[in-house]
């Protein structure tokens, strides 16, 4: 792979999980589609549609309204008598399926490439987080 193509790539790798990261954290402050399910109560992994404001240097910002994941997934532990001392069975709600999408962002400088690329939710399921998909910092 010559430079320029790996230059590309960890690019579009920092676009993708930058992407993702702003779906997951505006999942928690936008609306969920009016059902008939209990959030309180609700325990599983769901496709959920919000809105996002999505910008960078040297565009104007642009609200783009589409589906993350949201939801609550079982998890536990227990204690052990072997080391390390506990099982621990920790999921949570993740990407199993997206799409990419890509919009054009308005007013953007003439040395500016004015598309941005998000991904869309097509299915969601309780799993291992993985770093890749999701922000694990916290687990």
């Amino acid at each position: 792979m010559s430079g320029a193509s790996f230059k590309l790539a960890m690019k579009l790798q920092w676009v993708f999980q930058g992407s993702l990261f702003l779906l997951i954290l505006a999942s928690c402050i936008s609306p969920l589609r009016p059902s008939s399910i209990n959030l309180r109560t609700f325990i599983g992994c769901a496709v959920r549609e919000f809105t996002f404001l999505a910008k960078k240097p040297g565009c104007k910002g642009m609200r783009i309204t589409t589906d993350a994941c949201w939801g609550r997934c079982e998890t536990w532990e227990k204690p052990v008598l072997d080391p390390p001392y506990i099982e621990a069975h920790h999921r949570v709600c993740t990407y199993n399926e997206t799409k990419l999408m890509t919009v054009k962002l308005p007013n953007c400088l003439p040395h500016v490439n004015p598309f941005y690329t998000y991904p869309k939710a097509i299915q969601c399921d309780c799993d291992v987080c993985r770093t890749t998909s999701t922000e694990c910092e916290t687990i």
